[in-house]
């Protein structure tokens, strides 16, 4: 299952380059130089969309055109191949591997400092508290001057405030039953995305591999992509090896940014770190599940802990004093909201 707080955020609609037909491949539409959308809005921290008025397709944060290529053959991590652009993030994969001076050999990006404060701010944004260094916010929200920044984006689900969005522009990329309907996460309310296809994979990774280069252009650091685990939700329609190849295409589009990029929860497949492409983790009340020892084993210590049990995250404190450690309220609301909960070790 899923154990994360709920957001919500931003849609950026970004076509599928691989017909370069100037249409968008899942509604058929045309898209033109004279149109121009909003993007669904959200509950905090929300931006006007622009439009890149070489495709006529909105973008989320910037004016860059994440999708700028030319056609070429991408290798899916399945090992089929697909057609995709030469350098549009999402269409070339490629782990890294881990080198002693806090980088990834590849795409040379900044890991999270060892051991730096965290606060986990994806419900609303805030002035982080003192001696914070390492903050996550929604990828809607404005990066924390002069600290690391990791930038959530909600990559294989659908929050519920964006179903139009893909229900009306790309209902082809959203997971249905045998009836045709959406397969919905009973616990958050989400539809799933549908990656069980080269194809829909590589569609899938242009849309949010154009949310992961805005959060490059608004400063942040590094990429959070949450439901991982969504396949395990998905009534046995989609597979882990669906998920990981899926993932190391939004692994590549991280590292195209210079992006570092992290494994959110899902234990089942830290030994399938190199395949993903990942570089550190995120890991919700790993030890109210005793699997922080799992992800350290992957990761080192480069994880960072959120705790919504205040014994727990005492637990995790006494066993692992040189980790990252949050404690926060499960809506993850701001200071002088109701509810409100932080501590750190």
């Amino acid at each position: 299952m899923t154990r994360r707080s709920q957001v919500w955020s931003l849609s950026a609609l970004l076509f599928g380059a691989c017909t370069g037909s100037g249409s968008d491949d899942s509604s058929g539409a045309p898209a033109t130089d004279t149109d121009a959308t909003t993007e669904p809005g959200t509950a905090a921290d929300a931006t006007t969309e622009g439009t890149d008025t070489s495709t006529g397709v909105p973008t989320s944060g910037t004016t860059d055109n994440p999708t700028g290529a030319t056609a070429s053959t991408t290798v899916d991590p399945t090992g089929q191949t697909v057609t995709g652009t030469t350098d549009d993030p999402g269409t070339s994969t490629g782990p890294t591997s881990e080198t002693t001076d806090g980088t990834t050999g590849v795409a040379e990006v900044e890991l999270p400092p060892p051991d730096g404060e965290f606060d986990y701010q994806l419900g609303e944004s805030y002035d982080p508290p003192m001696g914070v260094t390492i903050v996550s916010r929604d990828r809607n929200a404005a990066p924390a001057p002069g600290l690391y920044n990791i930038c959530y984006v909600n990559g294989f689900q659908v929050q519920p405030d964006e179903e139009d969005f893909w229900l009306d522009d790309h209902p082809d990329l959203v997971l249905r039953d045998g009836m045709g309907n959406p397969v919905i996460d009973q616990d958050w309310d989400e539809m799933l995305l549908d990656t069980s296809t080269p194809e829909k994979r590589a569609a899938l990774a242009e849309i949010v591999g154009g949310w992961i280069a805005a959060c490059g252009a608004d400063g942040f650091d590094a990429i959070e992509i949450d439901n991982l685990d969504s396949y395990s939700r998905s009534k046995k329609l989609l597979t882990q090896d669906d998920a990981v190849a899926y993932m190391a295409l939004l692994s590549a589009a991280a590292h195209a940014e210079n992006l570092a990029i992290a494994q959110k929860n899902s234990t089942e497949l830290l030994d399938r770190k190199e395949e993903m492409g990942t570089d550190f983790a995120v890991a919700e009340e790993c030890n109210t599940y005793e699997e922080c020892g799992d992800y350290m084993g992957a990761y080192g210590d480069a994880v960072l802990m959120i705790e919504y049990v205040e014994a727990d995250f005492t637990t995790g404190c006494e066993q692992y004093p040189q980790m990252s450690i949050v404690l926060r309220d499960l809506d993850l609301v701001a200071p002088g909201s109701p509810g409100y909960v932080r501590e750190a070790c």
